[in-house]
């Protein structure tokens, strides 16, 4: 684990520290003929055997590096084709994840792999999935009879208020098993600041009423989930 850890941080410092802006934006012009692409593998090469700090791991950072090389490259020619160019984005991390887990562990992926999947919290992975969109498609439900009295006469994020709830939820989540229950009351004075001057400024009753019956959905749902994940692994 300690070797993959390494080169996890080798590869965020070359990925993303290292990696000045113009890089990519010529790579991502030039392509293969772009003089950054090799520099950029080169960078990942020599980054990973200053980590590792012992030069027989050479084969190692040879291998992360030229396969570096051939997933920036697709990635390169397949990102225009995607509209939402996050997607290409996240498909590259996870190759380059996949490909420094498999260097890490080479000697028995197979069994690793087996032992990790083995040692999933799956009520834990339960509870988060729960709590993100299913539980913000089951409070826009509840709330849909009370939408229609609302007058959306102000700017906002799409779908920034789901954003929202799912990651205060993840958080409410968090601090319950963590035993920390006065956080919550934290985040709640927190969030209640932050809303003040809309709530204020649209002097609307109904608004501060649907925003209160929302809040307290979300925490009230992210608590009663916390404890019940509790009171499952007792």
């Amino acid at each position: 684990m300690e070797l993959f850890i390494k080169l996890f941080l080798a590869h965020l410092l070359a990925d993303f520290m290292l990696q000045p802006k113009k890089w990519v934006v010529d790579k991502e012009t030039n392509k293969v003929k772009s003089k950054y692409l090799y520099l950029h593998v080169a960078l990942h090469f020599f980054v990973t055997l200053v980590i590792l700090w012992d030069i027989k791991y050479w084969k190692i950072a040879l291998t992360i590096a030229v396969m570096h090389y051939i997933i920036d490259v697709l990635k390169l020619y397949a990102s225009p084709k995607f509209k939402n160019k996050n997607i290409p984005f996240f498909l590259d991390q996870s190759l380059h994840i996949v490909i420094l887990y498999s260097v890490a562990f080479y000697g028995d992926l197979a069994n690793h792999t087996i032992k990790l999947f083995q040692n999933i919290d799956f009520l834990f992975v339960t509870a988060l999935v729960f709590i993100s969109f299913p539980t913000a498609i089951i409070i826009s439900k509840l709330l849909s009879g009370m939408s229609k009295h609302i007058e959306n006469d102000h700017e906002s994020l799409p779908n920034a208020g789901m954003y929202i709830g799912i990651i205060e939820r993840f958080f409410v989540f968090a601090f319950i098993i963590l035993g920390r229950w006065e956080v919550i009351g934290f985040l709640i004075a927190a969030k209640s600041v932050f809303r003040f001057n809309d709530l204020k400024e649209s002097n609307s009753r109904e608004l501060t009423e649907y925003i209160l019956i929302g809040t307290l959905l979300s925490f009230g749902i992210a608590i009663l989930t916390g404890i019940a994940y509790l009171n499952f692994i007792v």
